[in-house]
């Protein structure tokens, strides 16, 4: 691949005179073959493949490991292109991004094929697939920041002090991969530098390992760098918010018109659905911003307080050790001036020994001549005065010798002391600088965790404010509808209790029952109340599940006394429905006989008590969930049911939901 590499970079440069596009080709074509080699094969993936092309499908992990060996391996000119190549792969997604957000939101499918139309002068995007997350498409920035690329280019700045160039190529990256402002990215890259500039000068390691500060400079880097999955939340929360606020806008004259059109029965099924559909979203919503509120990036402040505490105690014994080689130097300059002035003294102890023996042998040659008669007894004394003479010169030579070699030895001690201390205080200044690095950019970390969690605090009262307020407007809704339709219900319990059974004339020999009609009617008009009223109940049941299931998210204001009010209302409602006793009905008895086999005789026990099928009713629409009443509204859109206005029956948003009830009952009597 190196030859590969080394041709694709010479187009690129080569066009980079006045080529313009062919540059930009080239160049994308660079970074889509050199560092991204690879294609990703999954079998989920094969038609998105076949459409956008082989070349624009790269594998993730792959990608994710080659980045990170190449971002601490290049030097020089090559880093310099390397840079190069990743801010136009960064720009170009940002840019595509923006793209698709006005372009009404596409599909990555729907913006390539639409490219694949265009002129050859815009570049293709690249995107890479995982098949462990489930043959999601993922761009080149997630790529980016889901490996350690950014750190590993950071590090090398480090080691190697870059150029003017390189600075600003980084700064650029910075802004697209970093969490903050100018300020940050600009203290970051100082930070950088005053590094560069310690560890230059740090080659000799003592007490701290030079690998072991590079990753703590690699974990700061990490916990001011962007998160690829808080950002895909981040869109998800947005896309929610968008809707929820167009859902506000569209339901406020539809609650306006609510009042001068209280007959009309579709116009209220509609606002209902709207209403539950925003309370889903709400919720969904809320969900988001809680695993927004939770997501932290970087070191803990335990851990953090760690690291910095070992590296201000490694600092102090670095800053004693300095001390205590300082004071062995004076030590030693103390015993090196004694042992000068002990030679000096004993040089010239010799010097007027050697003098002495002089004199004392001239004498003696001059009583030679004096004295022949003395020869003898002179030439002994001469013998035993030279050997003397000559044992003194020895003596000295040999403690010269000694001397230099104690004065060489000190030296040696010495400059290995003054070595000593110029690797501490450089280890101690690449550790101090490591130190304001980490507190810095700590500092610049909490700032921006506080600022995120301000403004999902806001952002989660916001919309909990909303969603008590839907509640509110729900509840107060069904607590109108059901007060009217349970002193009617009542009544029409009344006047079927009134009225005797005997009124009906059954003929079990022709298998059917001639009912009254006054009678089967009132008894039609009680089941159909009786569902709606059960139906409505259910719906108040599911609202209650889904208001108190958000827990902790959303602080709730005043209003909650006001929605368990009622609630209250509405329990003592389904109390008051549930303590009516409910009647005999003829027409559900007609409809069971009338089903039974000819040879079979009718049973005694098939009418029950009016509150064990009240209950059964109940029961089985314990289980309707929001949605299947959100598909039922759905169906039920535009069915109109005309009701007597004699009989004093108001109006009912749910008749379609009642039919059914109805027609389940009979089913589960059966």
């Amino acid at each position: 691949m190196s030859w590969l590499r080394a041709a694709v970079i010479k187009a690129v440069e080569a066009g980079a005179g006045g080529k313009d596009n062919l540059t930009r080709t080239v160049r994308s074509y660079a970074g889509t073959v050199v560092y991204h080699a690879g294609n990703a094969v999954v079998e989920g993936a094969k038609i998105i493949q076949d459409r956008i092309g082989p070349r624009n499908m790269q594998g993730f992990k792959q990608t994710v490991k080659r980045l990170e060996e190449i971002s601490v391996s290049s030097r020089g000119m090559e880093r310099v292109q390397l840079l190069r190549r990743w801010l136009v792969a960064l720009k170009e997604v940002d840019r595509f991004s923006l793209g698709s957000i006005e372009g009404n939101k596409n599909s990555p499918t729907d913006q390539l094929n639409d490219e694949n139309k265009d002129s050859p002068k815009k570049p293709t995007l690249v995107y890479y697939v995982d098949p462990d997350m489930g043959g999601e498409l993922r761009t080149f920035r997630d790529v980016f920041l889901t490996s350690q690329a950014l750190e590993g280019i950071t590090l090398s700045m480090i080691l190697e002090e870059p150029n003017d160039e390189e600075e600003s190529l980084l700064l650029e990256i910075y802004g697209l991969c970093l969490s903050g402002g100018k300020e940050i990215r600009q203290a970051v890259m100082t930070s950088v530098h005053n590094l560069a500039k310690a560890f230059s000068e740090y080659q000799d390691e003592v007490l701290v390992k030079r690998e072991e500060l590079l990753q703590y400079v690699q974990d700061a880097i990490s916990g001011l760098k962007i998160n690829a999955d808080f950002d895909r939340i981040d869109a998800k929360a947005c896309s929610l918010k968008e809707t929820l606020d167009e859902k506000k806008e569209e339901l406020t004259p539809s609650r306006g018109d609510h009042d001068d059109s209280l007959n009309d029965e579709t116009t209220t099924s509609k606002i209902l659905k709207e209403i539950l559909s925003q309370v889903q979203l709400c919720s969904k919503l809320e969900e988001l911003l809680r695993k927004k509120k939770l997501f932290n990036e970087g070191d803990s402040p335990q851990l953090h307080a760690e690291k910095v505490e070992k590296l201000r105690v490694l600092s102090e014994s670095l800053a004693n050790s300095t001390l205590k080689a300082e004071k062995r130097i004076v030590d030693h300059r103390e015993q090196k001036e004694e042992a000068l002035n002990f030679r000096v003294a004993k040089s010239k102890e010799m010097v007027q020994a050697e003098k002495e023996f002089t004199d004392e042998i001239g004498e003696l040659e001059k009583q030679k001549d004096q004295l022949e008669a003395e020869l003898k007894k002179v030439n002994t004394l001469l013998s035993s005065a030279r050997m003397r003479l000559h044992n003194a010169r020895e003596e000295r030579e040999h403690f010269d010798e000694a001397s230099n070699q104690i004065l060489v030895h000190l030296k040696t001690k010495e400059d290995e002391l003054f070595k000593s201390v110029a690797s501490y205080k450089v280890e101690a200044g690449a550790v101090n600088s490591c130190i304001h690095f980490l507190e810095h950019t700590w500092n610049l970390q909490i700032s921006q965790r506080q600022l995120k969690e301000k403004n999902v605090d806001g952002e989660l009262e916001k919309y909990g404010d909303y969603f008590m307020k839907l509640v509110i407007s729900l509840l107060s809704s069904y607590k109108e509808k059901l007060e009217p339709s349970l002193s009617c219900i009542r009544k029409l319990e009344e006047n079927l209790c009134s009225m005797k059974e005997s009124d009906a004339s059954p003929n079990i020999d022709d298998g059917s029952l001639n009912v009254d009609k006054q009678r089967r009617k009132l008894e039609e008009e009680y089941l159909d109340i009786e569902s709606k009223f059960v139906s409505t109940l259910s719906t108040v049941d599911t609202v209650r599940m889904q208001f108190y299931e958000t827990k902790g998210g959303v602080v709730r204001n005043l209003d909650h006394q006001k929605v368990q009010e009622i609630f209250d209302a509405l329990e003592k409602v389904k109390q008051e429905f549930e303590s009516i006793k409910r009647p005999r009905l003829l027409i559900e008895t007609v409809r069971q006989r009338s089903e039974l086999p000819v040879n079979e005789k009718p049973q005694r026990h098939l009418s029950t008590s009016s509150t064990s099928k009240r209950m059964t009713g109940a029961r089985g629409f314990k289980n309707f969930n929001m949605e299947a009443e959100l598909a039922k509204l759905e169906s039920d859109d535009g069915a109109e049911d005309i009701i007597d206005p004699t009989d004093e029956i108001n109006d009912w948003e749910f008749d379609e939901l009642g039919r059914d009830f109805d027609s389940a009952s009979n089913h589960l009597r059966r």
